[in-house]
């Protein structure tokens, strides 16, 4: 087995709905035990500071209320996760407290990482309650969560938890292998791939969905949050954690399929490019543009030629090129109105620095 040579102290950890409640409408005992011992072995016997991120909360409200296949309307999705996350909450603590282990719930929205303050804060949290040992127990607010402020899965949210805390490792729990090429979704079987260095189209096109009734989601979203996670230098393992003898084993590499990390762009860099709302848009020429993608310059005001929407200086923008394409996101040092009036004249100084700009 490959051996790992990074330390992978800080980890975060992604169970979906299906690996606790096995495909039904209630967490079953013996998989929330299966996930907990393998927790608490990565707390206690490799000392590893772990963050959990946890689907389950509508599975659980769905079995409370009664109903036997996940509803189509938000007010009953929202209700079935409010009276489902207490359900959920106390289920981890009691496992957890069986090995002296303690958790915090953390309920979080697309608007919490959006908003700049919000965002440190939220770190801030996790790693306070990590150097008390406690385990951060994550899931999105679906209580009060709509489509406009939603992640969408918890795939997109682990993996950005894991660049907001700049955790080491990223470990998607999933109910079958990995990632397969020829997957037969009869048989559940294909050809197992054990590495992926890139993820290209053609890899993006090996994802299946799921039509679970439980759950939302599927390989396509693991690919999506192994993107966003190995951009932040954060390695994904793609692990079954339905297996009887599931166990997780960072000192070499869990079976399954690997993402290597690649260089990360950084904390502040990840936060305007993936998290940060843009107010508006600053339209760029081609010379411009070339500066910015190929030259690593800043933004200077002669290059701007147009504005889209109001902003004021400190703002996050798209800058996009004369045919439409946003090939760029930044913090602006003028507003609007300030490069409005700049448009045509030889005004000096930055529109937005290169150490605010980053290139998607």
């Amino acid at each position: 087995m490959k051996r790992l040579s990074k330390k992978f102290q800080k980890v975060v950890v992604k169970v979906g709905s299906s690996i606790l409640t096995g495909a039904g409408n209630a967490i079953a005992a013996r998989n929330m035990d299966r996930v907990a011992r393998s927790i608490v072995s990565l707390v206690k016997g490799q000392g590893r500071d772990v963050i959990v991120v946890t689907s389950g909360a509508i599975a659980s409200g769905l079995s409370a209320l009664g109903l036997k296949k996940r509803p189509s309307s938000l007010p009953e999705l929202q209700a079935a996760a409010a009276i489902g996350q207490n359900i959920l909450i106390q289920a981890y603590s009691r496992e957890f407290e069986k090995y002296g282990l303690k958790c915090a719930q953390i309920l979080l929205t697309r608007e919490d990482f959006g908003d700049r303050k919000r965002y440190l804060n939220v770190k801030s949290t996790i790693h306070t309650l990590l150097g008390h040992k406690v385990i951060p127990i994550i899931n999105e607010n679906d209580a009060v969560s709509t489509d406009e402020i939603k992640f969408g899965d918890n795939d997109t949210l682990s993996a950005r938890v894991a660049a907001a805390v700049e955790a080491d490792a990223l470990l998607l729990l999933t109910d079958i292998d990995g990632l397969y090429r020829d997957f037969d979704p009869g048989s559940r079987t294909g050809v197992l791939i054990r590495e992926v260095r890139q993820i290209t189209p053609e890899i993006e096109r090996l994802a299946c969905g799921t039509d679970k009734a439980s759950c939302v989601g599927g390989m396509s979203t693991k690919i999506e949050a192994a993107k966003i996670a190995t951009n932040m230098g954060v390695p994904v393992f793609l692990v079954n954690g339905l297996k009887d003898d599931f166990e997780i084993d960072l000192s070499a590499s869990p079976p399954g399929t690997y993402f290597p990390a690649v260089e990360s762009i950084g904390s502040k860099k990840h936060w305007i490019a993936y998290e940060a709302k843009a107010a508006g848009r600053v339209i760029v020429d081609d010379g411009a543009k070339a500066a910015l993608a190929q030259n690593a310059r800043s933004l200077l005001a002669p290059g701007v030629t147009d504005i889209e929407g109001s902003f004021k200086a400190g703002d996050i923008v798209e800058i996009v090129d004369g045919d439409g394409e946003i090939f760029a996101k930044g913090k602006v040092k003028l507003s609007s109105a300030e490069l409005a009036s700049a448009k045509g004249k030889k005004v000096k100084g930055e529109v937005v620095h290169r150490d605010d700009l980053v290139i998607l």
